[in-house]
């Protein structure tokens, strides 16, 4: 693990090799933001185990994922390339063979870049995680070098914690609200929590109405409210929760032809 620093937050970061013991068939291994702590309160995220354990399904900090695009194999069955992980025998929940990332950093950002080949994909991803002042910007371009389109799903999971009042996520696009499975919307706009203490976890697609880049506002136990932007229209748009900890996950989804790359970006303000 490395860190980026400056005079108000240090940004914890797994690195792809020495900490390939919390990697798996799920979030990418190269700029997995593990925690973010601040100079006076602390330890600002949170997972949805965290601090009595890890584990690599669950995550911890801000994971992303594109596992939900796998590029399948068409000559055994269950393997597929993941990208940003490596091959993965899928019914085994394995990572037969990580790829490798070129690793470069200085105090306040850190780039990864990695080379996929797998059967007739072929794909470069480039990843850069950069701190600016209390900002963490996690920006990533995928080309296409292969010889057939790439059907790609990324999703950023941040963990934040549960805080003392029921109110959580405010969104700058209209929803087509229901309350359902332990969410409602309040009068102000922010969806709220009901049910509360949950005992088990909380997941809601949210019916949205988005055409500009999404933002953000999240309630926070240690800050009062911290916020999110990017630079996408979410394709689908999900929260979860339980006891422990807050989520949403907003996808960006994409077909790369051959030849063509893509890039995109999301900043945490705490």
């Amino acid at each position: 693990m490395f860190s980026l620093t400056n005079g108000s937050l240090e940004v914890q970061l797994l690195d792809p090799v020495a900490d390939r013991a919390r990697f798996g068939v799920r979030y990418c291994t190269g700029g997995y933001v593990f925690q973010v702590v601040d100079s006076v309160h602390g330890d600002l995220l949170t997972g949805p185990t965290f601090p009595d354990s890890f584990n690599w399904f669950d995550g911890q900090g801000i994971p992303d994922a594109f596992n939900l695009g796998p590029l399948h194999s068409t000559t055994t069955l269950g393997h597929a390339l993941i990208i940003g992980i490596g091959v993965c025998d899928l019914p085994s929940k394995t990572v037969r063979s990580f790829s490798e990332w070129n690793v470069r950093r200085d105090a306040t950002s850190a780039e990864f870049t990695t080379l996929q080949a797998y059967e007739d994909h072929a794909l470069q991803l480039y990843r850069t995680v950069t701190l600016i002042e209390r900002t963490v910007r996690s920006h990533t371009t995928l080309r296409n070098d292969g010889k057939t389109a790439i059907p790609m799903r990324w999703f950023p999971h941040p963990f934040y914690p549960q805080t003392s009042t029921d109110e959580l996520l405010w969104v700058n696009t209209a929803l087509d609200w229901h309350d359902a499975n332990g969410y409602t919307q309040s009068r102000n706009g922010f969806i709220a929590r009901t049910g509360w203490p949950w005992k088990e976890g909380k997941y809601l697609p949210l019916d949205h109405h988005a055409t500009a880049p999404l933002v953000l506002l999240q309630r926070h136990p240690k800050l009062g409210m911290v916020s999110a932007a990017c630079s996408y229209v979410p394709d689908f748009f999900p929260i979860w929760g339980n006891a422990a900890t807050f989520s949403w996950e907003p996808f960006f989804e994409r077909s790369v032809a051959p030849r063509q790359s893509v890039s995109w970006w999301i900043d945490y303000m705490f």
